[in-house]
């Protein structure tokens, strides 16, 4: 595996992983307590959103990436 692969499947991961926390934690209601969240909900929506960025990050350009690295 070169080095731009590499590199772009980290900045893909990462974008993917710092997604499905925020979307977590966008689901959270202030004020909930832990046992009236709904887990398989937030765990369903949170791991679609992870695949939404892997295939946003598949279909356009990484700015963590840039053109000077993928001319390398």
């Amino acid at each position: 595996m070169n080095k731009i692969t590499r590199t772009w499947i980290y900045a893909a991961g990462t974008r993917a992983v710092k997604t499905v926390a925020q979307t977590a934690l966008g689901l959270f209601t202030v004020g909930t307590a832990m046992n009236e969240i709904q887990w398989q909900y937030v765990i369903s929506v949170s791991v679609v959103s992870g695949i939404y960025s892997i295939l946003t990050s598949v279909a356009t350009n990484l700015p963590e990436i840039g053109s000077d690295d993928a001319e390398k």
